[in-house]
């Protein structure tokens, strides 16, 4: 019967409104875009939590808008579930840039693999769901997911070249052992135990750098 309602549900789009004043039209189209960006955030939170058995009602009425409102934006629970991966995916990317401006070449690193954590979580909430998604459309995952190692990448070399890691770092090492949380046993504890292992890997990575050697020296 839920099948029933969604479908029924994304065949029955709001009437488009009529003579409206420009003004007016922009706010209703700024209000769209929060309405679906605060479904995108509040739907990652959920299948982090829960899966993407999270049940849509519960995510629209924490998104402040009604049940009509999300199967406008998002027809299907896999339309969602590929937003959200989308969304995911560029946030992070998004987040190197940032750190590198704000942060020490060796802390942008680190905390962009602590939030590399967080997208593995919300990745593992929607494995299911991405499994579907990756056997009817393998090119969103060749585009999105084929951004990260560039980016991490460019973290360490930015590193490297500042002396604060080691120089014999291979990006794609360091991918394969963060990925490797994507596979950990769900438990209670999986987020602390994923974000020590990010200590563990910054602790070897900083091993042997330049600067630490520099350091002892003096």
């Amino acid at each position: 019967m839920a099948i029933r309602k969604e479908q029924t549900l994304a065949r029955k789009p709001l009437p488009e409104p009529k003579n409206i004043a420009p003004s007016e039209s922009r706010r209703l189209r700024a209000d769209a875009r929060r309405n679906h960006d605060k479904l995108i955030e509040v739907a990652a939170q959920a299948f982090a939590s829960h899966g993407t058995v999270a049940s849509l009602e519960d995510i629209a009425r924490r998104a402040d808008v009604g049940i009509g409102t999300l199967y406008r934006h998002f027809p299907s629970r896999e339309h969602l579930v590929e937003a959200v991966y989308r969304h995911e995916v560029e946030a992070l990317c998004d987040a190197a840039e940032e750190l590198s401006r704000e942060r020490a070449p060796d802390e942008a690193l680190e905390e962009w693999m602590n939030r590399f954590v967080g997208y593995i979580a919300t990745k593992r909430g929607m494995a299911d769901s991405l499994r579907i998604l990756l056997n009817s459309n393998s090119k969103l995952f060749a585009d999105s997911y084929g951004q990260v190692p560039v980016v991490l990448s460019g973290l360490i070399d930015r590193a490297v070249a500042a002396g604060t890691i080691r120089t014999d770092v291979d990006s794609t090492d360091v991918l394969q052992a963060l990925s490797g949380t994507y596979s950990m046993p769900n438990s209670p504890e999986w987020y602390d135990r994923s974000r020590r292992l990010v200590r563990l890997l910054m602790d070897g990575l900083r091993w042997g750098a330049p600067k630490m050697r520099m350091s002892q020296k003096i």
